[in-house]
């Protein structure tokens, strides 16, 4: 069944909904725009209709999220809402239907210096018992949204100028069939010829069509977000951020690659990590940390800013590092953050590299891998080196987070991971590819933590070691390196990088 629902006329059409007399003795007009048939029932409807209360920006990309005020499942009716002192939104009364849940959330938008945020009571119903006991009788369902305002001009951008919206499902169970519907509650006459107004309401039934679809022909969602993290932390650190930030950065963007794509992700990733942080660190001293392949050095100069000292490292140096490199007080002196270096893990054989020296090969140039106990190791799409973050990790009993992109394998070749041994996961290249750096973690004795990053890239899955449940002194980890494929070549590659960086040419 596609998606072609019956237009309904705002004027002439009878209502789908209507309101009782309020305590007040009011009655308002719901007028109806679109009606569409279903195959779900009401307890599929009523599911994803939760969700979307939860999850606004499943309907609109300029929200965030919301957050849940208050919610009620014996709501009082015509009773104003205690969960906020600028709602005292009563609870309007609809023939033929009882109210069961009321829920105030906050519309809390992605640009806070443009949108405000907007509160707005949600209110389920469902169809009061038939007197006459009658079985064949329809099944209904309405949801309703009130947002906390008196005027039009009071309404952010985000949401339709309307002062309310209604989602009537009927089911007919004996028949197995029903519809869904949207009204409005307009503010004035002269508001209802609004285009985008029937735009938006075609587009919001849409998505409950699609939903109810989806959950009726079993689909389970994969992909969860939030699970180390609440949702309201990390994006409240990245708002303050992006303003603090962003223009700045974009303006002053030194590389040839899109600006906002690698901003607002290093930006959300920053985010990310300080909360990560106060989480595991709380008021005790930070332990630093390391970017290892580390790009235009745009995330190690974001939470230095930010006060967490750091550094990082990239085989080859950036155009940007003349801006982003600062410095960091150690034990050793004052250094740069970034730094041009590559990496060659204790676990690859060093034979021959002693009698390069000698022929003007720049040793200085190689990083072993250790890093002090503690430092907490960065690896975001750092590609050859993404299967050696837990193996380094370990080595050093460091916490790391590793986010994979492209797939390498530990002599630092392209590589075709393994299917995932669990079914639930897709057999994609990239699942693949977590899944096979998710087994190495386990295998060094990590506790291995996956949270999927709200990021604009596709390569969004992060990996978390923040425990190891196997002490480093119980593994062998040169038999771990061996078990997942060994090391043949990748000297031989590190020499040639160096050899190719030493002029410091950019690629």
């Amino acid at each position: 069944m596609g998606f072609e629902p019956e237009e309904l006329a705002v004027d002439t059409s009878p209502a789908v909904v209507v309101e009782a007399a309020t305590c007040h003795g009011d009655k308002e007009n719901w007028r109806p725009l679109f009606r569409h048939a279903c195959a779900f029932g009401p307890d599929v409807f009523g599911d994803v209709l939760v969700n979307l209360i939860q999850n606004p920006n499943i309907n609109s990309s300029w929200l965030f999220r919301a957050d849940i005020l208050h919610d009620s499942a014996e709501p009082q009716a015509c009773a104003p809402s205690e969960a906020t002192d600028t709602s005292g939104i009563p609870s309007p009364s609809f023939v033929g239907f009882e109210l069961r849940r009321s829920i105030i959330r906050r519309l809390i938008p992605r640009n806070t210096l443009r949108d405000k945020p907007l509160d707005q009571t949600c209110l389920i119903y469902e169809s009061a018992p038939s007197p006459e006991g009658d079985e064949a009788a329809a099944e209904k369902s309405l949801v309703v949204y009130l947002p906390h305002v008196s005027t039009a001009s009071e309404m952010p951008f985000y949401h339709p100028i309307v002062r309310g919206i209604a989602f009537l499902h009927e089911w007919t169970a004996a028949e197995s069939r029903g519809s869904i519907s949207i009204s409005y509650l307009f503010f004035d006459e002269e508001d209802r010829s609004v285009v985008r107004l029937t735009r938006t309401a075609l587009r919001l039934l849409e998505v409950i069509h699609k939903h109810g679809k989806g959950r009726l022909a079993g689909y389970q969602k994969r992909v969860h977000h939030d699970q180390l993290l609440p949702q309201a932390r990390v994006q409240n650190t990245y708002t303050r951020l992006k303003q603090k930030y962003a223009r700045g950065l974009i303006e002053s963007w030194a590389e040839t690659t899109d600006p906002e794509k690698h901003v607002f992700e290093d930006l959300c990733i920053a985010a990310f990590l300080v909360e990560l942080w106060a989480d595991m660190y709380g008021q005790a001293p930070f332990s630093g940390f390391v970017d290892i392949g580390c790009g235009n050095g745009l995330l190690v100069y974001i939470l230095n800013q930010e006060g967490f000292a750091g550094w990082g490292f990239d085989a080859r140096l950036r155009k940007s590092w003349a801006t982003y490199n600062t410095k960091l007080q150690t034990a050793a002196g004052e250094e740069d953050t970034l730094k041009e270096l590559v990496l060659l893990p204790p676990p690859v054989s060093r034979d021959g590299l002693a009698s390069l020296s000698s022929d003007g090969f720049n040793e200085d140039r190689i990083h072993d891998g250790r890093f002090p106990k503690g430092t907490f190791i960065i690896s975001n799409h750092a590609d050859e080196l993404t299967p050696w973050t837990p193996i380094i990790a370990a080595i050093s009993e460091c916490p790391f987070i590793a986010i994979p992109c492209c797939s390498h394998n530990l002599a630092g070749e392209r590589y075709r991971a393994p299917a995932p041994k669990d079914k639930t996961k897709a057999d994609s290249a990239y699942s693949s590819l977590v899944a096979w750096v998710s087994d190495i973690s386990r295998d060094c004795g990590w506790e291995v933590e996956q949270e999927m990053l709200r990021i604009p890239s596709t390569r969004n899955t992060a990996l978390i070691g923040r425990k190891q449940s196997t002490p480093t002194s119980s593994l062998d980890i040169q038999a771990i390196v061996n078990q997942y494929g060994g090391t043949a070549g990748y000297l031989e590659s590190v020499i040639k990088l160096v050899a190719s960086t030493a002029s410091g040419s950019e690629h």
